[in-house]
């Protein structure tokens, strides 16, 4: 019988590099934002957080030769640098020279890797919340309920799920009024599958070849419009009006003129209901109620009574009263955005609000979205730096996002 000798011996555990990937997301917005005031800051006699540059003027046409002058205006928006987000975090001397910072191994570079993508990941999510109209400020807490699109392409409620429904949408998108090239859509992740599976039953050979290759929907139309997908695209939670797919009633609006529309007032919604609409939601104009006209956005050049329903925004919360009455906040008809039926440059709608008119309500929803050209801008301001301490500003080459670190330790602190 064999004896085994009582051996003392020791283990030693290590802590081994994985090489593992990080889990990055699809950021699709940064890299495609217009950039143009990047660094407004540096723009000679521009003061403050903020730089305005100019949209194009609106007209309108008379017929015949006898001139009816109007006032020409100078249409004007704001770029607001007022979000920031920081990654941060401390050890101690003694984590630094034993864990961290050991000759090859040294760790800090993961920790910075993974930081670095952290926080602009989360500058990615929030621009895209422009979707919804979602972000609010950090100066004043406040929501841009002007950023994003004032209505939806399409009838709100439908899944996409195929190459004929993304065409019918840049369709409605581009009968509206829309840059001759450039357009891009921007569509959560989770949808692709389904619309390239929908591709691939079609006989169209050279196409699918290149969409089995790579599973992504690809570049398709004329202008040609480029399509991108992300993880990143954020959700719009609905108020019960939408959630429960209510019929609401219009009763009256705060403007009989049609000019300055802020308010309308519907019937319909659950009795004493305090989340009956939340801001964000989406509400569309039936057709065919009877005795009412359908409802139709008139082209944003030329006036014309164009193919897309009228849908419009509450950009606030509003409650139910006992009998069900909701008063629904928007944005003023004097506003291109907003609603508006009373002549001028501004007039937007094909009929008046009438009240007996019916609103779709519509449910949560992950967003999507469609841009012109290169109208979606983002300013990154270059921060100054922080003496005493080591300062770098960057570009994460990943996402595009401007970056600062800061580097230093404590005076006297561990």
């Amino acid at each position: 019988m064999a004896v085994f000798p009582n051996n003392i011996l020791q283990q030693v555990q290590t802590y081994q590099r994985s090489g593992l990937g990080l889990l990055l997301n699809l950021c699709c917005h940064i890299a495609t934002a217009n950039t143009k005031f990047k660094d407004f800051d540096k723009i000679q006699a521009n003061l403050g957080s903020s730089v305005t540059f100019d949209l194009p003027p609106r007209f309108t046409t008379t017929a015949g030769l006898v001139a009816a002058f109007e006032p020409a205006a100078q249409r004007v928006l704001q770029l607001v640098a007022d979000q920031a987000n920081n990654t941060s975090f401390a050890v101690t001397s003694q984590q630094r020279i034993f864990n961290l910072e050991k000759g090859e191994e040294d760790y800090m570079r993961v920790f910075g890797k993974s930081a670095i993508a952290q926080l602009a990941n989360k500058v990615e999510s929030n621009i895209a919340l422009n979707w919804i109209s979602g972000v609010t400020s950090q100066l004043d807490g406040t929501t841009n309920v002007y950023s994003g699109p004032f209505r939806f392409f399409g009838d709100g409620m439908t899944q996409i799920t195929s190459y004929q429904q993304l065409a019918q949408a840049v369709m409605l998108f581009k009968n509206f009024g829309a840059v001759a090239e450039g357009m891009k859509v921007y569509l959560p992740d989770s949808i692709i599958p389904a619309i390239v599976g929908s591709g691939l039953n079609q006989f169209v050979p050279q196409r699918n070849d290149e969409i089995a290759m790579s599973w992504e929907v690809g570049d398709f139309g004329t202008p040609l419009v480029h399509y991108y997908q992300s993880n990143l695209m954020p959700i719009h939670v609905s108020g019960n009006t939408g959630v429960l797919g209510q019929t609401l009633t219009v009763v009256s609006t705060n403007d009989p003129t049609g000019q300055n529309v802020t308010q309308i007032t519907v019937s319909g919604a659950t009795a004493n209901d305090l989340n009956a609409i939340f801001a964000g939601d989406m509400l569309q104009f039936k057709d065919g109620v009877a005795g009412k006209p359908n409802m139709r956005y008139l082209t944003f050049i030329g006036n014309a009574v164009s193919a897309n329903p009228v849908q419009f925004r509450a950009v606030s919360n509003a409650a139910a009263d006992g009998a069900g009455n909701v008063t629904i906040n928007l944005l003023a008809g004097t506003s291109p955005s907003g609603l508006n039926w009373a002549g001028g440059a501004n007039q937007n709608l094909n009929n008046p609000i009438m009240p007996g008119m019916q609103l779709l309500t519509f449910p949560s929803h992950r967003a999507g979205g469609i841009l012109g050209d290169d109208a979606m801008y983002i300013a990154m301001p270059q921060l100054p730096e922080q003496s005493p301490y080591d300062t770098a500003n960057e570009y994460d080459p990943d996402t595009h996002a401007s970056l600062r670190l800061t580097y230093g330790s404590l005076f006297g602190q561990n």
